[in-house]
């Protein structure tokens, strides 16, 4: 992971040679709960002014440049995130951000950062390169952690089913680390969210809760026709935990979209 990390923010920060960038590191990573085969690498990268048509061109192929220049170098395409100028957080800009996800890479005008995301970026977060600009950014308040919730809420009630994926294990551990995060103000690491509702009895399926915490500790080797067979009959499972986190919501005066 650390040979990663140095080969991608060294590329990066080549790259914006002229435009210095901060660069840092959320998410699993910093919780240390990376799960190969299922977690990110969340990267954010803030210049202090706009990128260059040809900086973001370069940006833009660089996931796909990176394992060709160092074919020996794992986990450099798990990493996700955005580069972009610190303006494209403070206030609406035209200025292009590169984002890189699950499904490509393409520009957008603003870091696609939640409020979790935020908080991560302000509480947990590592610097890796350049100098420290968080104090510019707007922290998440615990009412948009609470707006936050009832939005990904309403996510897990109209989609949150049963999948031929051992990804569909995650609506479980993103009900739990929702839960963790109504009751005590702050975000934690999906696996440590999923053991706190085993330990504490919140999650009428705890079978189907623990199947998901040892997927999530390894999800390649789960990769097997019964794990699968389970993920696709999820559905009860997660509905009725996510109607644990509908009752929680509601006692917390929270109303949702």
């Amino acid at each position: 992971m650390k040979h990663t990390l140095e080969c991608v923010v060294a590329a990066i920060a080549d790259i914006l040679a002229d435009n210095p960038p901060s660069i840092y590191l959320y998410g699993s990573c910093v919780l240390e709960d990376f799960r190969p085969g299922w977690s990110d690498i969340d990267l954010l990268a803030l210049t202090q002014k706009p990128l260059t048509d040809a900086q973001i061109a370069k940006l833009l192929t660089l996931r796909q440049d990176l394992p060709v220049i160092y074919p020996d170098v794992i986990h450099i395409r798990a990493c996700e995130g955005c580069i972009g100028p610190v303006s494209s957080l403070l206030n609406p800009t035209s200025d292009s951000v590169v984002y890189w996800g699950t499904s490509g890479q393409r520009l957008t005008d603003r870091p696609s950062l939640d409020a979790f995301s935020l908080w991560q970026l302000h509480h947990q977060a590592q610097l890796l390169h350049g100098p420290d600009v968080r104090h510019f950014l707007p922290d998440s308040t615990l009412s948009d952690l609470h707006a936050a919730i009832a939005r990904h809420l309403r996510t897990i009630l109209d989609h949150g089913h049963g999948g031929h994926s051992v990804y569909t294990f995650g609506w479980m551990l993103d009900i739990a680390r929702c839960l963790y995060t109504l009751r005590h103000g702050v975000v934690i690491a999906k696996t440590a969210a999923g053991e706190w509702a085993l330990e504490n009895g919140l999650c009428p399926d705890e079978a189907a809760l623990r199947l998901a915490l040892e997927v999530r500790r390894d999800p390649v080797l789960m990769q097997r026709p019964a794990i699968l067979q389970a993920a696709e009959a999820l559905t009860p499972a997660i509905q009725g935990f996510a109607a644990v986190l509908r009752q929680e919501v509601a006692a917390h005066g929270i109303t949702i979209p």
